[in-house]
């Protein structure tokens, strides 16, 4: 069954973000922050690794310049936080509670739907065939691990980061068949190594280095394999 793929991964979000509640309320503070840091820096790790696969590295910088300048005119970040909050006003609690509440959705959902995976799964998901949901069965597993890590110390923000996966991934999967015939292998890897900038961004959140405006960059990602179709050779 198509879409099959989002289902498990929305499941395994919301699955493992009831655990690291959890798991989160018994557990000392200094042991949920060396958690996040862990998978701050996997995430740095596997930013590194998309990024550097790159044929031509004035791509993705383009993509990201270009990018960030429509990200921003569209105010992309500040609207995904306002979504946040809005959800987040559902709920009572204190204003420490509520900013947590904001990173945790806002994060989990930048680094579950910023990726090689989510975009190729999700079409692959979409077109069919021979195991078509492997590759999203594969990152809903990933997601599930790191909603648990996530939620332990930002909360129930990051179960709420499963409506963006749905969307998200729900669009790709729709828009399948078109997204299969325009995409080459070329524009795969320009767009992942695009992904992979962003990616080490929401490492760099994650380990409390520097909060980067990551959903400003988004627009990259369809910008880099444009740049690919008008002028790669």
């Amino acid at each position: 069954m198509r879409g099959i793929g989002t289902v498990v991964n929305v499941i395994t979000v919301v699955g493992g973000t009831l655990a690291g509640v959890v798991l989160g309320a018994r557990l000392p503070q200094r042991l949920r922050t060396a958690v996040l840091q862990a998978v701050g820096l996997v995430t740095l790790v596997i930013g590194a690794r998309d990024a550097l696969g790159t044929r031509n590295v004035v791509f993705p910088l383009v993509a990201l310049i270009f990018g960030a300048v429509i990200g921003e005119l569209l105010r992309i970040e500040d609207r995904l936080e306002a979504l946040g909050q809005a959800i987040r006003r559902r709920f009572a609690g204190s204003e420490g509670e509520e900013s947590r509440f904001v990173e945790g959705f806002v994060a989990a959902s930048l680094l579950f739907c910023v990726g090689p995976l989510t975009i190729l799964g999700a079409i692959r998901d979409g077109l069919g065939g021979p195991d078509h949901a492997q590759l999203l069965l594969v990152k809903a597993a990933l997601d599930g691990v790191v909603s648990i890590a996530f939620a332990s110390t930002m909360g129930w923000g990051v179960g709420f980061s499963a409506l963006t996966v749905v969307a998200v991934q729900g669009t790709l999967t729709l828009g399948a068949g078109a997204a299969d015939r325009l995409l080459t292998d070329r524009m795969i890897v320009e767009m992942t190594a695009t992904g992979g900038v962003i990616v080490i961004g929401i490492g760099l959140r994650l380990l409390d280095l520097k909060k980067v405006a990551v959903a400003s960059f988004l627009p990259a990602l369809v910008l880099a394999p444009i740049g690919v179709a008008l002028f790669a050779r």
